[in-house]
């Protein structure tokens, strides 16, 4: 198949990331229950690809995944065009994920960040915002999260640095995420 090297590769990466990261994510997915049982939301933020990314997630939980159920809270901080170029002219870029989080965030919720690199300045920002306001954070990344995995409670970092294989493994785990979220609320 023309395509082999490419699904071969992901494939891969995807099997080594469950086999060496499977107890952060179900950490993380408890922790995402928890917090959407009590009541609170998830936040989900990135630049580029990971930005559409947290907005996909997003809408899987406000809409539905695999099946009909009640919507739940989620919101991506990457989709607002006015508050992210207010932000971004007014104050900083920067800025634009973290004074989001300062307006809609509250102890208890769940700050998703995705950078492949982990070191992206307004995702880093944006995590610390979250840990400042007691917040739950989960971080998506590539090989040893970069500058995030101090600020993150769940780093799954992908054991890559090939940002297309990172994103493409990021995406099977939001949808890990989603089906297991749907799964123990809506038993």
């Amino acid at each position: 198949m023309m395509y082999g090297p490419i699904v071969d590769a992901c494939h891969r990466l995807l099997e080594r990331t469950l086999a060496e990261r499977g107890d952060v994510l179900n950490a993380a997915i408890a922790s995402c229950v928890a917090s959407l049982k009590a009541g609170r939301k998830i936040l989900a933020f990135g630049n580029g690809g990971s930005a559409a990314e947290a907005q996909h997630f997003t809408a899987e939980m406000v809409n539905k995944f695999a099946k009909a159920r009640p919507a739940l809270r989620a919101v991506s901080l990457a989709t607002d065009i006015s508050v992210l170029t207010s932000i971004g002219n007014d104050a900083a870029f920067d800025s634009i994920f973290s004074r989001q989080i300062e307006a809609l965030g509250d102890a208890g919720d769940v700050a998703l960040a995705l950078s492949t690199s982990g070191r992206s300045p307004n995702v880093l920002k944006g995590l610390t915002a979250a840990r400042e306001k007691k917040m739950v954070t989960i971080g998506l990344t590539g090989k040893g999260g970069g500058k995030m995995a101090v600020l993150c409670d769940h780093l799954l970092d992908v054991p890559s640095s090939d940002t297309p294989r990172v994103q493409e493994v990021h995406l099977v785990v939001l949808h890990v995420i989603a089906g297991e979220i749907e799964k123990r609320i809506f038993i």
